[in-house]
């Protein structure tokens, strides 16, 4: 079942088995033993108050994504930590969260005894999620990971829910930013959704833009309308 048409249900308590278990899987990717008692803040942090869409249910939908991938990306075990990092720190109200998150990662890369160029590619693949460009085939930074264009597509898919779960997100992202007066709000939400509908292409993977193109521009027109 494709997680983006999946009604939100309780999620798991940090002691149950469905988020071990993919942490265990993420690191055994990457031929490594994460450091212990790792696993409870980093999804403590998913759950801190201020989220609202950047929550467990937002890092569930991605991880599900890169596990139902059609081919293995290069270097898997690098996608999932990078997927588990990309939003560890968030606050609306920031702008260098994907600095922080990538920190984060590094430091805990670090302490699992990854190999220096690890730990930059992980890093790089955090910055990547701010989105300042395009990911278009060819970019220049795509040479710096081989996965890039699978993350920024995984990060970017809900744009290609179903509508329902796209109408969700947009009031969850609404609810992160309620400090906002809404006149400011409408008009900055405007140039963001606008942003991304002018691209030539949402996702640079002949997957997700096969997949998720022709929905993303859907739902993307009709909350512009």
């Amino acid at each position: 079942m494709n997680p983006l048409t999946r009604a939100r249900t309780p999620w798991p308590d940090v002691t149950g088995t469905h988020w071990p278990d993919l942490w265990q899987a993420s690191w055994a990717a990457m031929g490594l033993r994460p450091p212990p008692d790792m696993l409870a803040p980093l999804l403590q942090a998913w759950q801190e108050p201020q989220r609202h869409y950047h929550t467990l249910q937002h890092l569930d939908e991605c991880l599900a994504l890169a596990q139902g991938l059609p081919t293995t990306p290069e270097r898997p075990g690098e996608l999932l930590l990078a997927l588990w990092f990309h939003d560890a720190v968030y606050s609306p109200r920031a702008h260098d969260n994907e600095a922080r998150s990538a920190d984060w990662a590094v430091r805990v890369l670090t302490a699992a005894g990854a190999d220096p160029q690890v730990c930059h590619r992980v890093q790089h693949l955090i910055l990547a999620t701010a989105h300042v460009a395009p990911a278009t085939e060819g970019a220049p930074t795509r040479a710096v990971h081989p996965d890039q264009d699978w993350l920024l597509d995984i990060d970017l898919a809900i744009l290609g829910a179903h509508p329902e779960r796209f109408a969700e997100y947009n009031r969850q992202v609404r609810a992160e930013y309620r400090w906002v007066p809404a006149p400011l709000y409408r008009h900055k939400r405007r140039q963001v959704l606008a942003g991304f509908l002018a691209r030539p292409r949402l996702y640079a993977t002949d997957h997700f833009h096969g997949r998720l193109e022709v929905a993303a521009r859907s739902n993307l027109q009709a909350a512009l309308a």
